[in-house]
């Protein structure tokens, strides 16, 4: 249970993957501009 480990934080971001223990950061939402307009 170490840098190896793909199971560990530590062992995917060795391995430079993503997977639960190290989820990939969520897009923000951002509206468009026509989107916008119309909730007004």
């Amino acid at each position: 249970m170490g840098k190896g480990d793909r199971r560990t934080k530590r062992g995917k971001i060795i391995k430079g993957s993503f997977g639960n223990s190290r989820p990939k950061g969520k897009k923000k939402y951002t509206p468009n501009k026509e989107e916008a307009k119309t909730e007004g």
